[in-house]
């Protein structure tokens, strides 16, 4: 769930609205603090069209939202803005310019999405059979996380001699395999065991 006080800026709502989408979906309301009190808004159908605006602008693909506006009192609402996990993930925020920025929610943040998680989230939709070869540098990773809760891809590539994508590529495997876990962070993704 996400607060915003109003939609000044429908851009920051779009990608709350995005990280949604590409995570287990979510409520934003509209009209409510940080700490939760209730300023209301006064136009609660003016909120709604300009958070649809921009989500047609700036949603690829295309996200639906179903919205609500709970009425505090005859002049103050709370608009109810309900985005389900989007079936076509990942969705991508796209900038005038064309370039396109992925946004993944994890406990009460949106952030951007590395390429690993972009890839995780593309690839978990096929509900597929994983396969990969259990070598030396799955073991030296699993002999890490016996000793540490959590490795950063920077962190294998330094144990195990493997260049960028093929250390990205083993991780991702592990994940889809359900044998890692992917915590989002903003100094990088964590890996953990299941």
């Amino acid at each position: 769930m996400e607060f915003k006080r109003k939609v000044a800026y429908p851009d920051k709502v779009v990608r709350e609205l995005i990280a949604f989408a590409n995570t287990l979906g979510g409520v934003l309301l509209i009209g409510v603090d940080d700490d939760g009190t209730l300023p209301g808004v006064r136009y609660p159908e003016e909120e709604i069209i300009d958070v649809k605006r921009a989500l047609q602008k700036h949603a690829q693909p295309r996200v639906g939202i179903k919205s609500e506006v709970l009425a505090l009192n005859k002049k103050k609402f709370v608009v109810r803005l309900v985005v389900a996990p989007h079936p076509q993930r990942p969705v991508f925020f796209v900038h005038p310019d064309g370039k396109k920025e992925c946004y993944v929610r994890h406990n009460d943040q949106s952030m951007k999405a590395s390429y690993e998680m972009r890839e995780i989230i593309r690839q978990s939709k096929w509900k597929k059979d994983i396969q990969f070869t259990f070598g030396e540098a799955e073991s030296k990773l699993f002999s890490y996380l016996q000793a540490h809760s959590s490795i950063t891809l920077s962190q294998f590539r330094a144990a195990v001699p493997l260049s960028r994508n093929e250390a990205s590529a083993k991780l991702i495997k592990l994940v889809l395999a359900n044998l890692l876990r992917i915590t989002p962070s903003d100094k990088g993704d964590l890996y953990s065991r299941v």
